[in-house]
This record gives structure tokens, sequence and C-alpha cells, in this order.
């Protein structure tokens, strides 16, 4: 049974993108029921996780000869949702966006609900959003997701809601320590400036 052993930044989406299969087809296979249970969300595995990845089968149709045919290729490409708030929190609706994806431009505006909905490719890592015209530009990050007990992992989740923490830099330094304040605070939680486990639950809640 073939097995892909995880490196960092590897999903079950750029997984199944590299092997040829629909990303649920591995996430949802009985072989990966226990790592399914363990890691929750296809976008975060650990280093040296083992992901079962099934045989490739061959599908023929039968067609009469001497005729055209058309076939339709069935595909699945991942969806990401970025939100937009404001400072208080609130949604920033019909926003003109250009969303850059490794080489790929989406053009629009956002939803009522600030929200920008789009499908991209299995492979993509990273991208680009500009705003304002282009005065505003933001590192998009698809996919990855380190472990919630992983500083970068906490560094990320803070990120995705609008907290300072790039670069990522895996430890808990001055920038990641202000964030973790000032989420604490957003969230009525005791501010402590650490990542103890109630605002780690609550980063998981927001973030899943």
């Amino acid at each position: 049974m073939p097995i892909w052993i995880a490196n960092q930044g590897d999903t079950i989406p750029n997984i199944a993108f590299a092997t040829g299969f629909f990303w649920k087809t591995i996430w949802n296979h009985p072989e990966n029921a226990a790592l399914k249970a363990d890691r929750k969300n296809p976008n975060v595995l650990y280093p040296k996780d083992e992901v079962f990845v099934p045989e490739l089968q061959t599908k023929t149709e039968s067609r009469p000869p001497e005729k055209r045919h058309k076939f339709l290729r069935k595909g699945e490409p991942p969806k990401i949702i970025i939100k937009l708030l404001d400072e208080e929190g609130n949604p920033q609706a019909s926003v003109d966006y250009v969303l850059d994806i490794e080489g790929k431009t989406i053009r629009g505006k956002t939803s009522a609900d600030g929200e920008i909905e789009t499908y991209v490719p299995g492979n993509a890592s990273t991208g680009k959003l500009f705003l304002n015209k282009g005065l505003d530009v933001f590192e998009v990050l698809i996919g990855t997701l380190d472990p919630i007990d992983e500083v970068r992992g906490i560094q990320q989740r803070l990120s995705n809601l609008g907290y300072e923490c790039y670069p990522f830099t895996g430890k808990l330094d001055r920038l990641t320590r202000d964030s973790l304040v000032n989420f604490q605070g957003d969230q009525d939680l005791p501010i402590t400036g650490k990542p103890d486990e109630e605002t780690k639950a609550k980063l998981l809640e927001l973030t899943q």
C-alpha cells in the first residue's frame, strides 16, 4: 500500500494533486480514518505523518467507432475564502480587489459579508491580494496550516484573522506576543500574551 510521508508544508489537497486524485478521495479513505480523526483539517499535517494513497484505477468507456465523442474530465479544485474586516471587525462589502494566485488573476468585489471566494489550483501555495487600487498588498498563504501546538501554527492562525504575525518565525517573539494580547482582548480571554489552552481553543474555533 503506497504511503506518502508528509513534509513540512504538505497538505491533503497538494498530495492529491501530485498523485492524481481528488483530495476528498484521500481524506475520506478508510485507511486514513485515524489521521483524519487526529488532524481534523485536510490542510493540517505534521511532518512525517503517514498518508495512505490508493493505487490509481484505469477507467474504460465503450463507444461506437467512426464517430466523434465528447468526454468531460471531472475536477475538484480547492476553494479558498478570504474575509475582509475593518478595525472594528465589521465586514468590508463591495470592495474592489485583484487576487493573483501564482499567475492566475481574479478581479471582483467582496460580497456583502466581505468575502472573496474562488477556486485555486490544487498545487497553489502562495498569492497576493491587491486592494485600494494596488496601494495595499497582502501576502496570501494557501492551504498550509501548521498544528495549533506549534508556534508557527499560532502565528498562521493569528495572521489569518488579521493580526500581524508575518513572517512566521516559529518563535514566540515580540510581534507574536503583541498579537496574542490583542486577540485575547478582542475575544474577552484572559490577557497573558501566551498561547494558553483557552487561546488555542478559540483560535481553532475561528479558523477551522
